[in-house]
């Protein structure tokens, strides 16, 4: 159980840092903040991974702490539930109901979309 632990932590760390990167490079050098694209692009992309990761690990029976490593760990760290609610919630205190419903719809859409993708890369 410590060993899965240890796993856990480290691919969370990592996975939180790459979240981080992806809100800096796309908001401070990309696009300005007028939309939260940096969070639809890590739930979208890491709805993609976990699909992929899963998949992977089926057919190639990684183990236990790998799978861990990858799916809780990387892909827990860089997805965040947390901001997209918040991101939500700032649109609605801005008057903002359209992005709003759009930024919502197309989260959940895209990102179960993604996890089907990954999965289906894998298995091509």
């Amino acid at each position: 159980m410590i060993k899965e632990l240890i796993y856990i932590f480290i691919g969370g760390g990592m996975g939180s840092v790459f979240r981080y990167a992806v809100q800096v490079l796309l908001h401070e050098r990309i696009v300005p903040y007028h939309f939260p694209w940096a969070t639809l692009t890590v739930n979208v992309l890491g709805s993609f991974l976990i699909g992929l990761f899963y998949a992977l690990s089926e057919r190639f029976s990684l183990s236990p702490e790998l799978r861990l490593f990858l799916t809780v760990g990387i892909c827990g760290g860089f997805t965040t539930f947390s901001a997209f609610s918040n991101d939500g919630v700032a649109l609605l205190k801005g008057g903002c109901y359209g992005t709003f419903l759009l930024y919502a719809v197309v989260s959940i859409s895209a990102g179960i979309a993604a996890a089907v993708a990954g999965g289906w890369v894998v298995r091509k």
